[in-house]
């Protein structure tokens, strides 16, 4: 008996690449996120100043030839602390939304092919943790774990992780019944081997998607808690406690709020236009 290939072996990637790139607003959005990531990987070798470097005789500068940003309340490049920050910032949504697909993608697998008291369990404690909005669960695990960029990370994947098991659950509770999957039972293969060649491959479309929106929320979420004083810890740059250290000098300083606030606008955007684009060109219906 031959099995029919799953889903994803009916979307050539020439016809995936193809959609995707005739998607304006996710080319735009692919550029957004090169930018940044760019900056982040290049920001050891850029000719910055260090961005704890401090100048009593600087304090607040407006932007100039020597500091393009200006500087900060104590004197400290703006630029330079934009640029590090890109690592911060990326670094958490990128680790973050990496936690929560490994904690949430093998649970919904389990809850969705398995279904049963297995199901019963873990759609409970999802439910559970769903009905807490998702930025104060990240802000109450990052207290409890204690404030640094790590912990925050943390805080931010466990906070993340419903969503995953959510839509895989969804996704497999669909695919397990695809007749290929029933010729899969039916022939005697064993289950490892349908979760990984059948089940996996087909519901990692949505949830790649998933991912990359959910990495714009983990960004706008490590700024929230940076901006808490859960998150990355002076001296260390982050665009969140960059804002919350402009907050008090908007009058005198705009720009050390408004260069953060831009960037993460940016960056956020970049991500939210890309995973729109994904989620079109892996569309089935589409093609």
């Amino acid at each position: 008996m031959t099995i029919a290939d799953p889903i994803l072996t009916r979307r050539p990637e020439s016809r995936v690449w193809k959609k995707f790139r005739t998607h304006k607003s996710a080319m735009l959005g692919g550029v957004l996120v090169t930018f940044f990531v760019l900056i982040a990987l290049l920001a050891p070798i850029l000719p910055v100043p260090d961005p704890a470097a401090t100048d009593w005789g600087a304090v607040r500068k407006p932007p100039t030839a020597a500091h393009p940003f200006g500087t900060d309340e104590i004197g400290r490049d703006v630029l330079a602390r934009m640029i590090w920050g890109a690592q911060a910032s990326l670094l958490a949504g990128v680790i973050s939304v990496g936690i929560a697909v490994l904690l949430g993608v093998p649970l919904g697998i389990v809850a969705g092919y398995f279904g049963g008291w297995t199901d019963a369990i873990i759609s409970r404690c999802t439910e559970a943790l769903l009905a807490a909005p998702f930025l104060i669960l990240a802000i109450a695990l990052a207290a409890f774990l204690g404030p640094s960029l790590t912990n925050a990370m943390i805080a931010i994947g466990i906070s993340a992780t419903p969503i995953f098991i959510r839509l895989t659950r969804g996704q497999v509770l669909s695919v397990k019944a695809e007749d290929y999957v029933t010729s899969a039972r039916a022939i005697g293969l064993p289950t490892p081997k349908i979760l990984t060649r059948y089940i996996f491959p087909n519901v990692l479309p949505p949830v790649l998607v998933q991912a990359t929106l959910t990495i714009a929320t983990a960004i706008i979420a490590e700024a929230s808690l940076s901006f808490l004083g859960l998150g990355q810890q002076p001296p260390a740059p982050s665009w969140g406690s960059m804002l919350n250290t402009a907050k008090n000098f908007l009058n005198q300083a705009p720009w050390m709020a408004m260069w953060p606030g831009i960037a993460i606008f940016l960056v956020v955007l970049g991500f939210n236009l890309l995973g729109d684009g994904l989620r079109d060109a892996l569309d089935p219906r589409e093609h």
